[in-house]
């Protein structure tokens, strides 16, 4: 689960096939417990699983990571920001056979080695179908 810090924050949903995408949190309502949960992105054969799912800011950083080695280092603000019902943009360009195996949020230290306040680690990653 995923409690966001304010209204300017995204949630960022990766699939498993490279595919992405950024909704603003406030797509997401809030629900009691007898719900099933909410769609973050459409499921397809081209999407493949979600594989993770974290808060980020518009300013912030991700680093993505394939079950081969491969990382790629992107900015946020570069991803586009879509709807909860839609399938995403690409967000890495995948070798044949290869899969997103997951990402995370980078967090910058200040100026004296610390982290930031609230950079703790918010991503979550599963293989099961989060719907």
């Amino acid at each position: 689960m995923l409690v966001a810090e304010d209204e300017q924050q995204s949630v960022l949903t990766a699939t498993e096939n490279g595919y992405g995408k950024r909704t603003s949190i406030t797509e997401y309502t809030r629900h009691g417990r007898g719900t099933k949960g909410m769609i973050a992105i459409q499921q397809s054969e081209r999407n493949g699983k979600v594989v993770a799912a974290t808060l980020v800011h518009s300013d912030d950083e991700i680093m993505l990571i394939t079950d081969k080695g491969v990382l790629v280092r992107t900015r946020v603000a570069e991803i586009r920001e879509l709807g909860r019902a839609t399938q995403g943009v690409t967000l890495i360009g995948l070798d044949e056979g290869a899969k997103l195996s997951g990402l995370q949020r980078i967090v910058e230290n200040d100026a004296n080695g610390e982290p930031e306040p609230g950079a703790d680690d918010t991503s979550t990653s599963s293989t099961e179908n989060p719907q």
